[in-house]
């Protein structure tokens, strides 16, 4: 490639729509161009970066036993009313009516094109396992699309879905995937973790999300620096606290604490720890009301508190709707003689003695015990997770890191099998549903994740593996019948080893090439300049260290080769 000839707009200043440093960099190396909102044109050197990721994809896929297929992206509105989805998906599925009236939808996902596709294909026990996979555009009507690449509405991914006879079958292949993902992502040569992860919208029993780590990140992940725990905030977990061991009850009293509504503020007053305090919050679950119990030091997390209570909608009521729902306003409100379902999180199990709103304006009972003075039917895991917490593996202090989710990975049982009755015959002749899994990779977003991941003031730093080009020779005078000859040598050589090269044979100033260089992130830099006619050298640059060697040029190509090996 010749950069005098290809498509490669570079910007000296940040676009000022951009955010984050993957979208600045990109727009500013011309690797993308913006269409609309959160629809994005690749240009050459951003296409050429899918291209890699693919690549390494369908080579691991491939070596999973995956097969590839392609489905549409229109999908017929009527699959996602049988399997449930319609509705329940809400408006990031874009629906649309076509000239005889049909609603579809344009795929955000998946799932039930390829269960239909199976469902009227795969009849026998004797055609499992089965694993079919797509690379293809996707389209999500975010509300917000932000941060170019890494939350748009129409984006690249690769989503894989894997059929099974039984739920032993079906882990096998779930670890199978999840060797691949791992597989590949440190082929992309990224540092990432797999973690714990709630399932979302696309459903099922367990699954793992892949996480760049980058301090960029837009998720807040939970992990253990001894052992391999990791999991993202809504499915993080940490060491139980001790049970109560024959605790003294004291006698619970009602104490005025007028204008006190606040944690601080509430214990302060009474001189004691926040976390010898349980609050009582009023969540609006479907629409209904429901109390909350945990430490006055803690807070729900939603998403927990929803699959606990297996519910559509969660949401922290209003002043107003404690009030409603109560009579009482919020910062007053406790467990005593409360007429709500009521719920607490498992800490609140390992307190005595502990205060409690009174369920009356400006008052708060202390020294409430549990069990004694009102009874906790349902409990779980219901906080969020902290860096004060204990590893639920091996006992050692956890870590928040943040993180850039590239990959997720479901078992989803027979949720989609048995809505759209996919069945096959067993060994004994008797239907039964698919046990299926489901495995997604968002390409473009893994190109973004590793420029929050590897960059620097002076622009993008590729891993070798999936940078545009692995090699960008420098020919500093172009005029230079010498020089010219010289670097044209090098590409040529490096061309016909099928090392990717980009030659800059452009009539621009050495501080401009210099740049542009840095800006693109590619690995290997050669410089062939004026040392090379005064003493035949030439330079080798390495974009990641920076560190730089001074070769003979008849060495030079031998060198660019031993550095570009794994």
């Amino acid at each position: 490639m010749r950069f005098r000839e290809m498509l490669i707009p570079t910007l000296r200043e940040n676009p000022a729509e951009a955010e984050v440093v993957s979208h600045k960099l990109m727009l500013r190396a011309g690797f993308i161009r913006k269409l609309s909102s959160g629809i994005y044109s690749y240009l050459p050197l951003g296409l050429a970066v899918l291209r890699k990721i693919e690549h390494i994809v369908r080579q691991e896929m491939d070596a999973a036993g995956a097969q590839e297929v392609l489905l549409p992206m229109v999908q017929p509105a009527d699959l996602w009313e049988e399997s449930g989805r319609l509705k329940k998906y809400g408006p990031e599925l874009l629906r649309f009516r076509d000239r005889h009236g049909r609603e579809s939808c344009l795929g955000p996902t998946h799932e039930e094109v390829i269960t239909d596709l199976v469902r009227n294909n795969v009849h026998s026990y004797r055609s499992l396992p089965l694993n079919l996979y797509q690379i293809q555009t996707k389209f999500r009507d975010e509300i917000r699309p932000r941060f170019g690449l890494m939350r748009g509405r129409e984006f690249i991914m690769k989503d894989a879905y894997s059929f099974d006879s039984d739920d032993e079958a079906a882990s096998a292949s779930y670890e199978k995937m999840r060797y691949a993902y791992h597989r590949i992502f440190e082929r992309c040569g990224l540092k990432f973790r797999a973690v714990e992860a709630d399932s979302g919208t696309i459903g099922g029993s367990f699954s793992h999300e892949f996480m760049v780590l980058a301090a960029t990140g837009e998720d807040t992940l939970v992990i253990c620096p001894k052992c391999s725990y990791a999991a993202n905030m809504e499915k993080a977990t940490c060491m139980p606290p001790p049970a109560l061991e024959n605790p003294a009850f004291r006698t619970m009293e009602k104490v005025s604490t007028p204008g006190k509504r606040k944690v601080a503020a509430v214990t302060e007053f009474l001189g004691i720890s926040a976390s010898q305090l349980v609050k009582t919050m009023i969540f609006m679950v479907d629409g209904r009301p429901v109390a909350v119990l945990l430490r006055g030091d803690h807070e729900v997390q939603p998403v927990k508190l929803k699959n606990f209570l297996r519910a559509d909608e969660v949401e922290l009521a209003s002043d107003q709707e404690c009030f409603d729902a109560v009579g009482v306003p919020s910062g007053y409100i406790g467990p005593v003689g409360i007429e709500l379902p009521l719920v607490a999180d498992r800490e609140v199990m390992s307190l005595s003695n502990f205060a409690i709103g009174a369920n009356e304006k400006n008052y708060h009972f202390v020294n409430a015990n549990h069990g004694r003075d009102f009874e906790i039917a349902r409990v779980a895991d219901l906080r969020v997770i902290t860096e004060n917490d204990r590893c639920p593996q091996c006992g050692a202090a956890l870590q928040l890191t943040r993180g850039i989710e590239v990959g997720h990975i479901f078992k989803l049982g027979t949720a989609y099998s048995k809505a759209l009755h996919a069945v096959f015959l067993n060994e004994e002749g008797r239907e039964t549903p698919f046990v299926m899994g489901c495995y997604g990779i968002g390409v473009s977003r893994v190109a973004a994740a590793a420029i929050e991941q590897n960059h620097d003031k002076d622009g993008m730093i590729w891993p070798l593996p999936i940078a545009p080009v692995a090699v960008i020779i420098l020919n500093l005078s172009p005029k230079d019948e010498e020089i010219s000859r010289a670097a044209e040598e090098i590409y040529q050589a490096l061309r016909c080893e099928g090392v990717d090269v980009l030659i800059d044979d452009r009539d621009e100033r050495p501080g401009s090439k210099f740049k542009d260089a840095d800006l693109l992130g590619i690995p290997l830099r050669l410089t062939i300049g004026k040392r090379f006619v005064k003493e035949g050298i030439v330079e080798i640059r390495q974009r990641q260290t920076s560190k730089t060697l001074d070769v003979p040029h008849d060495k030079a190509f031998a060198q660019l080769m031993n550095l570009l090996r794994p």
